[in-house]
């Protein structure tokens, strides 16, 4: 097409699935297992005879769970309950202090992060990723997401935080100031970062999960890889990415990780090499098209041997809140089974870009935008911030009081004008977060496709 655009259709058909004859040992009483522990959050409805049709042999289970492994519920399927326990006591836990408890049948709240430990990580990726440098002290949160799961209704959003957004802090100003970036309460752990979040949004966070680099490329290899179609050749000298050819192809191992870090995106056409300047944000909108591609891979996996090497490879570089319970998992996995990760609205907080002294270019919420999109995703789950984030002028006004909107026409309007001011960025350009789901993706962008 003249713009590049990609055309409706072009990586948006459905996965033909990858079964192969013949069902998993103990589905049935997994499938059952798991109708027992939603009718216990939901008595008033009846527990079903699980069905297995024959035409639909070796039944998919969806997987929902953090960017880099949503693969995680994929146990379930392994070969058991009991196998399932001892896979999920693997898991690394870690305390978090400030959760709120999840209640039955209602909306919750998961804190993703994805960390910038090189923890694990040996060799060439090693050095490609800098871990033998000490550049950085402790570890930083390069990724902020917060997936709220809305059981009665079915559906998943996604609000991605920029690492660039002022908050105020809540411990270690001697250290930081009383204003810095968000990504600077992880340091110590997941605790801070999640009551840094409810402080200063009011977003309450009922469950942790945090993935580290090497996390993210043991959940690639384990699952085979996933399908994303470059419309153009692509590279990232920071991050390492390197696709010579145009086309749906796989990525797996260290090209996943370098796909979900890329914030200095280059693209070839007609004979040059463009610039996506648009930096933390042009990351988010391919790692959530990575997202969907690793959703739509882990539902087509069932093979008991491809499911055990997955299991095998979690715990390195994957950890859960210890609150989070396998049974938990369960009734999500049953109840999110058929899920279309088409279907997950992916958001970006509304900021404005600004300069704050030594810290250089930062982001600041942008209001009343950011208080609507807010209000829209959390609704009346959401609670009065106790410590607001700073505006520009650096002072702490609580939100604005805003009213519940439908996004239907913002996501027609605002995703376009995201489309179209990305493709006119230059390098260095100032950019701010639209306040619309990223499903339509910059034209030169990868998307998700079935090769």
């Amino acid at each position: 097409m003249a713009d590049g655009r990609h055309n409706a259709s072009r990586g948006r058909g459905n996965r033909r699935s990858e079964a192969t004859k013949g069902t998993l040992a103990n589905e049935e009483r997994l499938r059952a297992l798991g109708q027992a522990v939603e009718h216990r959050a939901n008595p008033s409805r009846p527990v079903r005879a699980a069905k297995v049709r024959r035409s639909h042999r070796g039944r998919r289970i969806a997987i929902i769970s953090s960017v880099v492994v949503l693969a995680l519920l994929i146990a379930l399927v392994g070969g058991g309950y009991l196998y399932a326990q001892w896979r999920f006591s693997q898991i690394p836990k870690v305390n978090v202090v400030g959760e709120l408890p999840q209640l039955s049948g209602r909306p919750f709240n998961i804190l993703e992060i994805g960390s910038d430990s090189r923890a694990g990580l040996t060799g060439t990726v090693a050095r490609q990723t800098g871990a033998s440098t000490n550049s950085v002290a402790g570890q930083r949160s390069d990724v902020v997401k917060i997936m709220h799961v809305d059981p009665a209704a079915g559906t998943i959003t996604i609000l991605s935080i920029p690492r660039d957004t002022m908050v105020t802090l809540l411990a270690n100003q001697a250290l930081f100031g009383k204003f810095n970036r968000i990504n600077v309460n992880y340091g110590n752990g997941p605790s801070l970062l999640a009551q840094t979040i409810t402080a200063n949004f009011g977003i309450p966070i009922n469950h942790v999960i945090q993935v580290s680099f090497a996390g993210l490329i043991n959940a690639a290899v384990a699952l085979g890889g996933v399908y994303l179609d470059f419309p153009y050749p692509a590279k990232d000298a920071y991050s390492g990415l390197n696709i010579p050819h145009p086309g749906c192809q796989l990525i797996t191992g260290f090209q996943a990780l370098a796909v979900a870090r890329s914030r200095h995106y280059q693209w070839f056409q007609n004979g040059v090499w463009n610039y996506d300047g648009t930096s933390d944000f042009g990351r988010i909108d391919r790692q959530n098209a990575f997202l969907r591609a690793m959703i739509s891979r882990a539902k087509s996996l069932y093979n008991p041997l491809t499911i055990n090497s997955f299991l095998s490879k979690i715990p390195q570089g994957i950890t859960l809140d210890s609150g989070f319970s396998l049974n938990e998992l369960i009734a999500f996995a049953v109840k999110f089974h058929s899920f279309n990760p088409s279907n997950m609205l992916t958001y970006t907080l509304p900021t404005v870009p600004a300069t704050v002294g030594l810290l250089g270019d930062v982001l600041f919420a942008q209001q009343p935008e950011a208080q609507q999109l807010l209000v829209n995703i959390f609704g009346s789950s959401l609670l009065t911030p106790t410590n607001p984030p700073p505006n520009a002028q650096l002072q702490t006004p609580l939100p604005p009081v805003v009213a519940t909107t439908t996004t239907t026409t913002t996501i027609a309007s605002t995703s376009s004008t995201r489309a179209t001011a990305t493709k006119t960025t230059t390098a260095g350009a100032a950019t701010k977060s639209p306040s619309n789901p990223t499903a339509v993706m910059p034209y030169f962008d990868p998307v998700p496709c079935t090769p």
